[in-house]
């Protein structure tokens, strides 16, 4: 099971994956230049969501399909600082 974790520092926000920097996955969209949000529904929340479910599904297609609901049900609604993991991934996309 991998862990997500997000929080904020003096260098902005900062997400992780099994403690590595999460590839904020530019290849397949560049919603926002400036990389990671959350907490609103947005281009850096749906960045995020993006780079979770590319990471969590293994399948970029599947994973922009899935973007825009995700932002809105679970990235937006994430504290400053977060814990997701890949089993409450699955159970949000279901």
């Amino acid at each position: 099971m991998k862990v997500y974790e997000g929080g904020r520092s003096l260098d902005g926000a900062v997400v992780t994956v099994d403690g590595v920097e999460l590839n904020p996955r530019f290849d397949l969209k560049r919603f926002s230049p400036a990389g990671f949000e959350w907490t609103y529904e947005g281009d850096g929340p749906r960045q995020l969501a993006l780079a979770l479910l590319a990471d969590h599904l293994g399948n970029g297609a599947q994973a922009l399909a899935l973007t825009e609901k995700f932002m809105r049900d679970v990235v937006a609604e994430l504290d400053n600082a977060w814990v997701l993991t890949s089993d409450e991934i699955e159970v949000a996309i279901r």
